[in-house]
């Protein structure tokens, strides 16, 4: 089991990647600064109303198995095994996409392409030993990762505040400038004749680029058995990661349309480095210098932090799907310590597909991998809010009150509504995931943007003809069985008595 710090480490490292320092540049340019604000504010609500929905199931229920065995047992033993899997592969993919964006944030300093498998290989080999260290030690690098990031974004935001405000080398006062000029909203060229429809076009084609920032952000819940005392410091992280995402997400956007323009032509530089990033472009626009190369290393242990989060994930996804027999029984196979090295030795296998880059391009792999990870993404939020839906109504039906403080250690209260528009809105996403294919057709653009889909629902359907599981009526879900009561997981919480301790965890 985990101490509770390990944990709070682990969740806050978890949901920050390179998307946030590096795809908002081209959110800002495709869909302009309020389009911007508006495609993040969206994907926010539903990220968190998904975060809402699964950390209420984890802090019921924290064992092993996490939402594809909450999906199995109140949905339909179908339906967990499809989102298992699903999620498995969503996440495996998504360590060489992050391993990707490692490799060339690196030529930011080293162009000299023959090295790029060298420094492939060496970042490969940290993320599966960081991973196969257990918990506690990965909790422990995620810990430092999330130093870095929380004050490198801090400080971005700041400093582009300042800028904006007219505090730069320039002494160029802003303010909402290019909210006017060259304007709020940009079109995305498909429907030319029709403004408005081109605008809207515009925040849609940019959901996918945001989401993918958003990806992994279910990671709280995931762990929340290997955690001392885990619907406590549930509790505690998706109270936490609210405010992270309206700071760092909501806000960083808000200052990023606010400091650079959506037609710079340096946010559409195809560079992978701190040069894309609307940050440093905010400052060179200024006439701050020194800063990118500081930058550029910051993300880069942010790419670093999300594929080994990545990893995590994965490796415990089939873990549990091991441990209730819908993968191979060996795959559970776990050290004393609690390390599931069987479903990592699986999990190291993924990594190596970052090679790919060396003959097909740094940026045309990294647009794969994002594609896939982002509709999988999709896909598992869908699950996640649909089984939500489903506990709710059997609680009810069982008349089993969410307001029990000895049961249900979290509720939100705007549940059911919540997971309502959760279900809703990643309908709408997976089906408008990549429809720009049907304006101008790209074979690998379509097969990356919907490929996911006809994949889960064969799991789903083969599944449920080959083992011909049925849909429990609402007063037959099992609420109760396995699920451990509040005097089994839960410790006596020691408060911090140092100045220091006091500040960690007010933060994490």
């Amino acid at each position: 089991m985990e101490s509770h710090r390990s944990w709070c480490r682990i969740a806050i490292a978890g949901t920050f990647g390179t998307g946030l320092f590096l795809n908002s540049g081209f959110v800002l340019a495709t869909a302009g600064p309020a389009g911007a604000l508006i495609a993040y504010i969206l994907v926010g609500t539903v990220a968190y109303a998904t975060l809402c929905a699964v950390s209420e199931l984890a802090a019921y229920a924290p064992i092993s198995g996490s939402f594809p065995l909450f999906a199995a047992r109140w949905v339909d033993p179908a339906l967990g095994f499809a989102i298992g899997w699903n999620y498995f592969y969503t996440a495996a993919i998504g360590v060489p996409g992050e391993i990707t964006a490692t490799s060339i944030l690196i030529t930011y300093w080293d162009t000299n392409f023959n090295h790029l498998p060298i420094y492939i290989a060496v970042v490969i080999l940290f993320v599966i030993g960081v991973n196969f260290l257990g918990a506690r030690y990965f909790g422990e690098a995620e810990f430092v990762f999330a130093i870095l990031k929380l004050t490198m974004i801090t400080g971005l935001i700041l400093l582009g505040l300042i800028i904006d405000l007219g505090g730069g080398p320039d002494h160029d006062r802003r303010g909402f400038r290019y909210w006017k000029n060259p304007g709020a909203f940009n079109q995305m060229g498909l429907e030319p004749t029709k403004p408005h429809l081109d605008r809207f076009l515009a925040i849609m084609s940019s959901i996918v680029q945001v989401a993918f920032g958003f990806s992994g952000i279910e990671i709280v819940a995931v762990a929340a058995s290997e955690t001392e005392s885990p619907r406590r410091n549930v509790v505690k992280a998706v109270r936490r990661v609210f405010w992270r995402i309206f700071i760092f997400y909501i806000c960083g956007t808000l200052i990023i349309g606010m400091t650079v323009p959506s037609n710079d032509r340096h946010l559409l530089r195809p560079t992978g480095t701190a040069a894309q990033s609307p940050y440093i472009i905010a400052m060179e626009r200024a006439g701050i210098k020194v800063l990118p190369s500081i930058i550029n290393a910051g993300i880069f242990t942010s790419a670093l932090s999300a594929s080994s989060s990545f990893m995590f994930t994965a490796s415990r996804i089939l873990y549990g799907l091991g441990l209730r027999g819908l993968a191979p029984r060996w795959i559970s196979y776990c050290t004393k310590s609690g390390v599931p090295v069987a479903a990592l030795g699986v999990c190291s296998c993924f990594p190596w597909l970052a090679f790919m880059v060396v003959k097909s391009g740094s940026a045309k792999v990294f647009t794969w991998f994002i594609g896939i990870s982002t509709l999988g993404t999709f896909i598992g939020w869908w699950t996640i809010n649909l089984t939500f839906i489903r506990f709710w109504a059997a609680c009810r039906a069982q008349h089993v009150s969410r307001y029990d403080k000895t049961r249900f250690a979290y509720t939100s209260p705007l549940q059911p509504y919540l997971s309502i528009w959760g279900v809703f809105w990643t309908t709408f996403f997976i089906l408008v995931n990549g429809f720009t294919v049907f304006y101008k057709w790209d074979v690998s653009k379509f097969l990356t943007s919907y490929i996911n889909v006809p994949i889960y629902i064969a799991l789903y359907l083969g599944y449920k003809i080959t083992k011909k599981t049925k849909i429990p009526s609402l007063k037959d879900v099992d609420l109760v069985t396995s699920i451990p009561s509040m005097e089994e997981t839960e410790k006596p919480e020691i408060p911090p008595t140092t100045i220091w301790g006091k500040i960690t965890a007010a933060v994490f």
